[in-house]
């Protein structure tokens, strides 16, 4: 089946769905956030706590329940095989932010259809938003979200996470990229593109992501207008490279990838 065949109603029963899942993680979140916690450095380094792993666990006991025959793609646990239909889930994205207290950290939750993103949200536990991205609209406090008209790096509003996931000819890129913009700025995570949703920032770089970190970004980003690709333009599917372009216009991301690729 393709995804065009997918029914509006069908959709708006899995955001649903979505929902009830970030509303179930975000007082798990909470109650672990700014208390003692033990860190763990998993084998890429990247650090891992008890509230990730709780989360998780408790979000696939609640998929399996209600939709057994979908598949599960998470941070913590791995993958479970299953149908055309893929849970990709990130309970905490910014694990960093989340141990030193800094509150942008977020549950990110989507769904795949054959391995490309479908719809999904970013819920930011620590101050109550959340996007929710579909085809064709993204919805943030239950109101239309749009990017901005932003429509050349000079007049941009530049985000990354941090300069350091950068090395190379990836460095050198960034650099080149970054510097053209107005302004740039560092930290949010997730948050980013929940900003770039809702006009407030106009592009992102970032590389070494892993499809939980960037499949529930897509619809969110695209659903608002924007365009969120690889860095070769190319669509992102649950096998891309983990380097993530996202834009408020489709010109501001061609300007982009021009320099990208050059």
């Amino acid at each position: 089946m393709p995804l065009s065949d997918i029914q509006p109603h069908e959709t708006e029963a899995y955001l649903a769905f979505a929902a009830e899942l970030a509303d179930v993680a975000r007082p798990l979140a909470l109650s672990y956030f700014r208390t003692p916690l033990e860190v763990i450095s998993k084998l890429d380094e990247s650090p891992v706590t008890i509230a990730d792993r709780t989360i998780e666990k408790r979000l696939r006991e609640v998929i399996e329940d209600r939709f057994p025959d979908h598949g599960i793609h998470g941070e913590e646990f791995g993958v479970k095989d299953g149908n055309a239909f893929t849970w990709v889930l990130d309970p905490i994205d910014g694990t960093k932010s989340f141990i030193t207290g800094f509150p942008l950290f977020g549950t990110l939750i989507s769904l795949a259809y054959q391995e490309m993103p479908f719809c999904g949200l970013i819920d930011i536990p620590a101050t109550g938003e959340r996007w929710i991205g579909k085809p064709a609209a993204t919805l943030f406090a239950d109101k239309a979200a749009r990017t901005s008209t932003c429509g050349t790096l000079s007049e941009a509003r530049f985000y990354t996470t941090s300069p350091d996931m950068f090395s190379g000819d990836e460095a050198d890129h960034f650099d080149l990229l970054s510097r053209k913009a107005r302004l740039r700025r560092f930290g949010g995570d997730c948050y980013i593109y929940g900003l770039i949703a809702s006009g407030h920032c106009d592009i992102a770089l970032e590389t070494g992501l892993q499809p939980y970190d960037y499949m529930a970004l897509v619809p969110v980003v695209t659903g608002a207008g924007g365009c969120i690709t690889d860095w070769q333009g190319e669509a992102l599917s649950i096998h891309s490279d983990g380097r993530v372009l996202a834009s408020a216009t489709r010109a501001l991301h061609d300007e982009a990838l021009s320099l990208l690729n050059r």
